[in-house]
């Protein structure tokens, strides 16, 4: 029997409710809906703003806390990721940007990655293509051809019908092809740092 696939959905909406949250809900329903009857799909959702000041403390000490680990563990041993930021300054926000750096950079190696972004207005679009993917393509991480980007106005159920609904769904097909014929990431249990490595890197930073 094929083990089930590991979708992780990174949020980095701000504020709670959160339409960053909601657009990685609905996104990551819409790849469990495109690879029904293909694969079984096992879905997570990663909120960064409750880990804030955990990856601000990593960011100056190299060590992450226990929660922060276990998002970092999450993301590396998933087989698809999903990721969405709200739109700040005509890029993603420095919480999700921070998120990243401090991720290994070889854990998204291979990985099939949806990138999504919310922000005010249509005219923020254009900060998945000039920041976001090229993040990911930094990673070596393979991100799939579309790219959602959802605007206040999309949530209306108008703009929905029109614009978001379909984009969602088109993205979320194109991540589920990719996934429909790989093979499960192989899961291995974190490897235990001596402290004297850890220390080692630390005075090396």
């Amino acid at each position: 029997m094929t083990a089930p696939l590991k979708l992780v959905a990174v949020s980095a909406g701000l504020s709670q409710p959160s339409s960053t949250r909601l657009l990685a809900d609905r996104l990551a329903g819409a790849v469990r809906t495109a690879l029904e009857g293909r694969r079984e799909v096992e879905a997570e959702v990663v909120e960064l703003r409750g880990l804030a000041r955990g990856i601000a403390d990593h960011l100056v000490t190299g060590f992450p806390g226990p929660e922060l680990r276990a998002a970092l563990e999450s993301v590396e041993r998933a087989d698809a990721v999903i990721a969405v930021t709200p739109i700040f300054s005509a890029s993603y926000s420095g919480l999700f940007k921070s998120f990243f750096d401090v991720l290994d950079p070889d854990a998204l190696t291979g990985t099939p990655v949806l990138v999504a972004a919310t922000g005010g207005t249509a005219r923020h679009s254009l900060a998945l293509e000039h920041a976001v993917r090229p993040l990911f393509a930094h990673l070596r991480a393979v991100v799939v051809p579309t790219a959602v980007f959802a605007a206040s106005e999309d949530w209306g159920s108008g703009g929905d019908a029109e614009g978001l609904a379909p984009r969602i769904a088109r993205a979320a097909g194109e991540l589920a092809d990719l996934l429909a014929a790989r093979p499960p990431r192989p899961r291995t249990e974190s490897a235990v740092v001596p402290f004297e490595q850890q220390l080692a890197a630390l005075r090396a930073g």
